[in-house]
């Protein structure tokens, strides 16, 4: 029988296993160990780690030279972050062998917080999709029921984290991202305010998106909070600086709050049966505490809000691709004289049948070549207009939170859909009225640039994971991350165990 390298990897989360490394009671090498052999043991049934790097993490924690709070704690990284002279498939065909040549500011953090990388996880092409099943890697299928998706786009970390492969992963989220697969998959997962984190070197995301983190437990996250958060100089966004540190938050009481919650999303419609009950048990939990809860929502035209964010859904999409072509061609002298010839969707329909000779798979993906298309028929002043018509809503919720101190709703439509629901082929306004339905709570948090989390706290009677929304005024993650440890005191999460965890 195969021996397995520290068994009690298990019962600890990332801010334990830092402990246990610090007090010299474990190596780094033994954490390293343990969890490539859970990596090797699970990742064939869930797809969660696209390209492993064992043998350089093997090296890093040989080295044991690792300082910072996570020093010696085995993580993984979402296939979307440059890193140079690490390969990164951005979840495309066409970028299947790129290697990128410069380093954010965010994944240096991580390095610095002491953190050992073991690789690279899943993510849907170019992070555009609430479920990952991208072309090039195939689905990441979710721990809870492998026939289900595990979210997105952050579903790769989402699935290692509750596959048990690591204790946090790192994730990312531009319209529901780490908030989604957190639901899915039964984990902890903050959207922190907009200027909490660094977003160095700029894309075209940045007003959206911000990095984060997967994780089981509350307190990691804060600590990761702690570790990585604060823009750099000359960035265009910047949240307050915290009074306190965020882990500090994790076991205060958050005091009476006022909370407000809607099981309705923005277009009035109710949603599935199972994410309405699962928000009315968290009332019941949050009354039980003692907090004021009432149920009302601001009064936001959703289908403005819908179309407004897919107008600039569309044009970040045709901006990041125009730069990550550039960025390609560089390499790619097949590509230079086409890009010459053709604008962004006449190249990129080029490139995907030159590619598929080779690859067997076209070099983008319907859903991609779709937004860039729409993003070509647009005028200056349609984008100029969703922008007000976003930051009017904004508006509205920012004064909405006066009279409350957080916000409930389900963070998805339904329980995590199965492999192959979000079909790219078909017709645009089905495929539209599918993603909008199903996404209908978390884009709010990214265009008005608030925190926001996911609360595993109900489980549907099939076992499935079905995640708290909450929405927070701008800057104040301490009062959901105090919040967050009061319900994970209140009804503990951490010891619902998938089956796949199971079979490891």
């Amino acid at each position: 029988m195969e021996t397995r390298p520290f068994p009690e990897y298990d019962d600890h989360d990332a801010v334990g296993l830092a402990a246990l490394v610090a007090e010299g009671a474990v190596h780094p090498s033994e954490l390293v160990e343990a969890a490539v052999q859970r990596i090797e043991a699970a990742n064939p049934a869930v797809n969660a780690v696209v390209r492993g790097r064992f043998d350089a993490a093997r090296q890093d924690a040989a080295g044991a030279t690792q300082t910072g709070p996570f020093a010696g704690v085995p993580t993984l990284i979402k296939d979307l972050v440059a890193e140079e002279g690490e390969a990164v498939s951005y979840g495309c065909v066409f970028f299947r062998d790129f290697v990128a040549e410069v380093t954010g500011e965010f994944r240096r953090r991580i390095d610095e917080a002491g953190f050992i990388d073991l690789g690279r996880t899943n993510t849907p092409e170019f992070g555009l999709l609430p479920t990952t099943e991208p072309s090039l890697h195939g689905p990441t299928r979710n721990p809870w029921d492998l026939s289900r998706s595990a979210g997105g786009s952050s579903g790769g970390a989402a699935a290692a984290v509750a596959a048990g492969m690591v204790p946090l992963a790192h994730g990312s989220d531009g319209g529901g991202s780490i908030r989604i697969p957190a639901s899915a998959c039964g984990l902890f997962g903050l959207k922190a305010s907009r200027g909490r984190l660094p977003r160095h070197p700029p894309f075209p995301s940045d007003s959206f998106s911000v990095d984060g983190s997967l994780t089981r437990t509350v307190r990691d996250t804060a600590a990761f909070l702690d570790a990585v958060h604060g823009a750099t100089p000359g960035e265009q966004y910047r949240a307050p600086a915290p009074s306190r540190p965020f882990a500090d938050a994790v076991g205060s009481e958050p005091g009476p709050l006022r909370v407000a919650y809607s099981v309705r999303d923005f277009r009035g419609r109710r949603v599935h049966p199972d994410c309405e009950a699962a928000v009315m048990e968290t009332v019941e939990i949050l009354a039980g505490l003692g907090h004021d809860v009432t149920e009302a929502a601001p009064a936001i035209d959703g289908a403005a809000a819908s179309d407004a964010f897919l107008l600039f859904w569309e044009a970040m999409t045709a901006h990041a691709i125009s730069l990550v072509l550039d960025g390609r061609e560089a390499l790619d002298r097949r590509v230079r004289g086409i890009r010459r010839l053709a604008g962004d969707y006449r190249t990129m329909k080029l490139i995907s049948r030159v590619v598929e000779r080779e690859a067997a798979a076209p070099a983008f993906e319907p859903f991609t070549l779709e937004l860039v298309s729409r993003s070509g028929r647009r005028a200056p002043r349609d984008l100029l207009s969703a922008e007000i018509t976003l930051q009017t809503i904004a508006h509205q919720t920012g004064r909405f939170l006066d009279g409350y101190d957080v916000f409930l709703t389900p963070v998805l439509g339904s329980p995590p859909l199965e492999i192959g629901a979000i079909d790219q082929t078909l017709p645009w306004p089905e495929l539209v009225e599918l993603l909008t339905s199903y996404v209908a709570f978390t884009p709010l948090a990214n265009f008005a640039g608030l925190p926001a989390m996911s609360v595993p706290l109900y489980w549907t009677n099939g076992g499935l994971p079905v995640g708290s929304h909450f929405l927070g005024r701008f800057g104040a993650e301490d009062t959901l991350l105090s919040l967050a440890g009061q319900l994970e005191a209140a009804k503990p999460w951490v010891d619902k165990k998938p089956p796949v965890l199971a079979e490891v």
